[in-house]
């Protein structure tokens, strides 16, 4: 039954994106619009179904990346907009070069194909996803959370009507309705034909699940454990801000701060304000043996596995380090190549740390909680990529696509 159920979309995939690739920029763009037009319409609707999600989530710490209001559908829309006035990621000439033996070479891009998304929670993936991967050529299929489900639906039907309306193929945009949890193994495990990449989106259990199962590859991270580096020639104010908003701004997305390291060069003149503005807010506190000596040993001491944990929560490891070396052996030992983040006003010191860290996003004097394809001017991402190989990163229409070489010659043959 799952077999036959997934196989009839994974057809259907295919051929949506054999016949998506022929769909002009403008008329996908106009796509998009009609998409955002839909959703203005129909916000009592969308409003009336998360209502239904929200009554029957069971996870009170989902409640708030699960709810729609009136600002967050706006929100989504802006998003829309943004992702419409980007150029076409497609046919762009990344390098062209010709060969002694006459050869012209071209590498240009194209799509990907078909895109699997896996994500808990947030209904906005669904509009977030749908959009990029239609801007960029591809087709999605998409595997929401359980505690989403109505949302969700309303957004892909609204989407599929979208495509209709402008004679292209629905199936472009598919929604998994089926609950079963067993779709999401034999997802991973029996699609290789079908699908050419899965997102995994969701937490450090689906993640690991999506690893461990998947014979498609994979674009995602497992863990955020992101960390916040305050040096010796770093201003307090500046440090204060940026490590409160890095922890506290939104604790629960992977992109929050869950370790503090602190240069011992600046310990007494830093520390004890940074810890009392983190518990000021409601923070847990977890600290080595001397930040906690600064507090009476009244702090709960950390262990090894506070470092490598990412706590998703108010609560945040401090230690203190011997300078930038230090802060930098430290994140390659426990850091998960997510985001890290040096407060400084020492360049050379800035340098070292972003050249050094193997972190997918490096940051200078920024909040952690910038990790996001919005911020970066993408419209919005798939997800985050902590993968080695390309892409990395936030990834947003131009990450979502591939390459080939178009080799042009006048009747060249090989001696």
């Amino acid at each position: 039954m799952i077999s036959k159920y997934l196989k009839k979309i994974g057809e259907r995939s295919k051929v949506a994106a054999l016949n998506i690739v022929k769909v002009d920029i403008k008329k996908r763009n106009k796509v998009l619009d009609v998409f955002s037009k839909e959703i203005s319409r129909n916000k009592k609707k969308i409003i009336n179904e998360n209502i239904k999600d929200i009554k029957t989530c069971k996870r009170e710490e989902l409640i708030d990346r699960l709810l729609l209001d009136e600002k967050k559908i706006n929100n989504i829309r802006d998003t829309i907009g943004q992702i419409i006035k980007f150029k076409d990621p497609l046919g762009k000439i990344i390098e062209k070069w010709n060969r002694p033996n006459k050869l012209t070479i071209k590498k240009i891009t194209v799509p990907i194909g078909v895109i699997g998304v896996i994500y808990e929670s947030r209904p906005n993936v669904t509009c977030d996803v749908s959009s990029l991967c239609l801007k960029s050529g591809n087709v999605a299929i998409l595997r929401g959370g359980s505690e989403s489900f109505n949302s969700n639906k309303i957004f892909v039907d609204l989407f599929r009507n979208s495509l209709q309306k402008n004679n292209i193929d629905k199936n472009c945009i598919q929604f998994i309705d089926n609950k079963n949890r067993k779709i999401v193994n034999y997802l991973l495990s029996n699609m290789s034909n079908y699908i050419d990449v899965i997102v995994p989106r969701g937490g450090k259990n689906l993640v690991k699940k999506v690893q461990k199962l998947s014979k498609i590859n994979v674009i995602g991270h497992l863990e955020g454990n992101c960390h916040v580096y305050v040096d010796r020639d770093s201003q307090l104010s500046m440090a204060k801000k940026i490590v409160l908003n890095s922890k506290m701004r939104r604790t629960s997305i992977c992109g929050a701060a869950e370790t503090l390291l602190i240069d011992k060069k600046c310990m007494n003149s830093h520390a004890k304000e940074l810890v009392r503005g983190l518990m000021s807010l409601g923070c847990e506190v977890i600290a080595d043996k001397k930040i906690n000596s600064l507090f009476g040993n009244k702090l709960k001491f950390a262990k090894e596995i506070d470092w490598k944990t990412e706590y998703l929560r108010p609560k945040i490891s401090v230690k203190i380090v011997n300078g930038v070396v230090d802060a930098v052996s430290h994140i390659l030992k426990y850091g998960t190549m997510h985001t890290d983040s040096i407060v400084t006003n020492n360049k050379k010191t800035a340098n070292f740390f972003l050249n050094q860290v193997n972190s997918a996003i490096a940051m200078h004097n920024a909040s952690t909680q910038f990790a996001d394809g919005g911020e970066f001017g993408f419209g919005g991402e798939v997800g985050i990529s902590t993968n080695k190989m390309p892409p990395r990163g936030p990834v947003g229409i131009n990450q979502l696509t591939s390459y080939k070489y178009i080799v042009e010659g006048k009747g060249s043959v090989r001696s």
